[in-house]
């Protein structure tokens, strides 16, 4: 009798409203046959979601935290892996979609804003990475893609350069670029596909709201979210940088 495959599933973390990229990407992986981990700070966001993806046939379980710190990140880890355990399902994507953005001329920024730009930014992301990079190193590599897990950081122009206002931010992206390169090329060596994924904010401007030439749409990142994880091991990308038609770069 042929054994039945685990059912794949996403960790995702920073979920905003509950309407951006990081619900998007649920949403989608949802839709593809993931069970879905939703992360967030605060009990509504992931409780909403995951209400909705389960009314709509899915299965998600919300798993809120109080903050981003380490300690958060490590217990909320402990409490998916729990929920989500082999062999009955396959903890094969995570998503960091956690950040905090600071805009100031750099003579306004203040040390609490580069400490909560570094903790989000990089602390956070560390942290998490951590736990996913374990947790994948213990599923054997997939026959179909030839992985054992896909990491995927979500980047900003922030992180590909900086302006003058960005100095706190873009020191925060910085980081988190730097990590995921790192990452990448570490544990690609076991399979473990790591991304980053840089969305442009000014595509988020109010003034192009109902311009289709030039804004992006949590839908359309979200879709490449779930191209990065179905990528193959003979051809992964590291960085991807989305941006409207029309924007001005």
């Amino acid at each position: 009798m042929a054994s039945v495959a685990a059912r794949r599933v996403l960790v995702v973390a920073g979920l905003g409203a509950g309407s951006g990229t990081g619900a998007s990407a649920a949403r989608i992986f949802s839709k593809a046959g993931y069970s879905v981990a939703l992360v967030a700070r605060g009990s509504d966001t992931v409780n909403n979601l995951a209400q909705e993806l389960n009314s709509a046939g899915g299965e998600a379980a919300p798993f809120p935290v109080k903050a981003y710190s380490p300690s958060d990140i490590s217990n909320v880890w402990e409490s998916i892996r729990a929920k989500f355990a082999a062999p009955e399902y396959s903890i094969d994507v995570a998503v960091f979609n956690i950040g905090q953005g600071v805009w100031k001329p750099f003579l306004e920024v203040t040390p609490e804003d580069i400490r909560t730009s570094l903790e989000l930014n990089v602390e956070a992301a560390f942290a998490f990475a951590r736990e996913a990079i374990l947790t994948f190193k213990e599923n054997k590599i997939s026959e179909d893609k030839g992985k054992r897990g896909t990491l995927i950081f979500t980047g900003a122009t922030a992180s590909l350069r900086g302006n003058t206002t960005t100095s706190a931010f873009a020191a925060g992206k910085f980081g988190l670029r730097a990590l995921s390169q790192s990452l990448a090329k570490e544990f690609g060596k076991e399979n473990i596909h790591v991304s980053i994924l840089s969305e442009h904010l000014s595509s988020f401007r109010p003034e192009v709201a109902h311009n289709p030439d030039a804004r992006l749409t949590p839908g359309s990142i979200a879709e490449s979210y779930l191209y990065l994880a179905n990528q193959n091991r003979s051809s992964w990308t590291w960085e991807l940088d989305l941006r409207p038609a029309h924007e001005k770069w």
